[in-house]
């Protein structure tokens, strides 16, 4: 009895001496992290007769400080990494940073913009520089901020996205998948930023649906031997700068309105081309006339239909969004200028029938909010559905289970549907792709070693990455550095991110293959 009352009073003792009447957490978190650290116990310990549990954190990008959707997502990783190691498993949590190619070059730039400069000004090298100032600067408090929500990582491993181990693994990767088929070079139709002068995959596109104008402008048709009066066919577009480049006007073989006029030739407005109306199912009848412009190099759906029915592609708008030589009158002209001329032009010749509101699902640059512009560019591609099939199997077959169980249609729709994936950028910051052209035989060397000979020739006539740029030869003369590279094409931030956790220089690789990815 009376060593209770002791304990008792012991207790408190303490509490009324010892324990502040509010929390402070600088004083106390700080202190235990340090001492969970230091001690070890958020290393795994390698246990055999244990299921491994192992999270790769998804990198935050080094553009700046964590949110709130980070403090979510760690405090989540946190819970389940601490649930796991209390059970006893093999418990490991890798953390890590994202270089964030496109994504930290356009914050460094907009940083020199407001010092009056600019990348082009500063050149190369020390532009580079100050992208790593950048880096370390932001690198560090996504660190401090990481400690201070107490994710239990395994610092020791930390990964950057750009460390000389991930950059291997990145390289790896590449060649591996283009000896296998599975990463291709080709022209297609990309997302085309012209504020970035860069290319960038669909997920780096915000779809913003922006009040805009659906014009309906009629094409004169061209007369028919005996023909007396001009007969005209109708089109719907948000976006009449394009007109300057169609080479065709579509209608559904099954919409009776037009059965009787495809084959016949249109003659373009304001430039005079003459054009020929296709049929093609890929049309909307319902949508405004039910005829099409067909626009093969501003836009996806054209560019499929003018692949199926051999058209031209005639690019009216340059990589700097500004019309070429080949939208005739309008060359050098900002594209939502020549907009506003063509539709003056047009509406003067009698072509206009009508405009309309219209809400448009405008895209826009992820990085910059610039308006994308849909462009033919040679770029590198991976191959998604030889990809996609595996990923799709695994929930159809009940491999993988999405919770909630409503979300496996928009699962299913997306890989379905998908197409290959741009990987290549036209950026200074990233990762380079391991691609070497020749200036003697015109032939590609992709290698996992820098090379200074051509594979197919021997020639020492390398030019880097110079040749897989198809932008205007303008932009080449930015950054033309004495050793032939004048323009180097690098990877896409997604596609190293997916390796910044696997490469397998590890003691636990053999303990822990769900993290080495081995």
């Amino acid at each position: 009895m009376i060593e209770q009352e002791q304990r008792s009073e012991t207790i408190q003792t303490l509490s009324v001496t010892s324990l502040p009447k509010t929390y402070e957490p600088q004083s106390v978190e700080g202190k235990w992290y340090r001492f969970w650290e230091e001690g070890g116990y958020f290393m795994p310990r390698p246990n055999p007769s244990r299921r491994p549990f192992v999270i790769s954190m998804p990198p935050p990008n080094v553009t700046g400080a964590l949110h709130v959707g980070h403090a979510i997502t760690a405090t989540i990783e946190d819970i389940l990494i601490r649930y796991h190691r209390m059970r006893g498993d093999e418990t490991l949590w890798v953390p890590g940073e994202d270089h964030a190619g496109i994504a930290t070059q356009a914050v460094v730039e907009r940083l020199l913009a407001s010092e009056g400069t600019d990348r082009h000004k500063v050149g190369r090298e020390a532009f580079i520089a100050r992208v790593w100032q950048w880096v370390h600067q932001y690198k560090s408090r996504i660190q401090d901020q990481h400690r201070r929500l107490g994710a239990s990582c395994d610092w020791s491993r930390e990964r950057f996205t750009f460390d000389e181990g991930l950059s291997k693994a990145v390289r790896e990767v590449f060649v591996r998948l283009y000896e296998e088929g599975l990463i291709y070079r080709g022209e297609r139709i990309i997302n085309w930023c012209p504020r970035c002068m860069s290319a960038i995959s669909d997920l780096e596109v915000n779809h913003v649906d922006t009040a805009g104008k659906l014009t309906y402008v009629r094409y004169p048709l061209k007369p028919r031997a005996g023909e007396t009066q001009t007969a005209y066919i109708s089109v719907a577009t948000t976006r009449p700068e394009t007109i300057l480049g169609d080479t065709a006007v579509a209608v559904n073989p099954s919409d009776a309105r037009y059965q009787d006029i495809i084959g016949r030739m249109a003659i373009l407005p304001v430039i005079g081309r003459e054009i020929p109306i296709i049929g093609d199912a890929a049309v909307d009848a319902s949508f405004g006339t039910g005829a099409v412009k067909v626009t093969p190099a501003h836009d996806p759906t054209d560019f499929e239909i003018g692949k199926r029915h051999h058209l031209p592609e005639i690019q009216v708008i340059g990589f700097d969004a500004i019309m070429t030589a080949e939208a005739g009158p309008y060359a050098g002209q900002e594209r939502y200028e020549a907009r506003k001329n063509l539709v003056e032009a047009l509406d003067k010749l009698g072509l206009i029938v009508k405009i309309e509101d219209y809400v448009v699902p405008l895209g826009r640059c992820q990085r910059c909010d610039t308006v994308i512009e849909p462009l033919i560019s040679k770029q590198w591609f991976v191959k998604m559905m030889p990809l996609a099939t595996p990923a799709l199997n695994a929930v159809k077959y009940g491999l993988i289970k999405i919770l909630p169980e409503r979300l496996n249609k928009t699962y299913v729709d997306w890989l379905e549907n998908i197409h290959d994936w741009t990987i290549s950028r036209q950026l200074w910051w990233g990762h380079r792709i391991p691609v070497w052209y020749c200036d003697e035989c015109n032939e590609m060397t992709v290698s996992r070693e820098d090379v200074s000979l051509c594979a197919h020739c021997g020639s020492e006539a390398l030019l880097g990455l110079a040749r897989t740029y198809s932008g205007p030869t303008a932009l080449l003369s930015y950054n033309c550095d004495g050793d032939g590279v004048r323009y180097h094409l690098l990877l896409g931030g997604a596609y190293g991110d997916g390796r910044y956790s696997f490469h397998g220089d590890d003691p636990l690789r053999d303990h822990l293959p769900a993290w080495t990815g081995a």
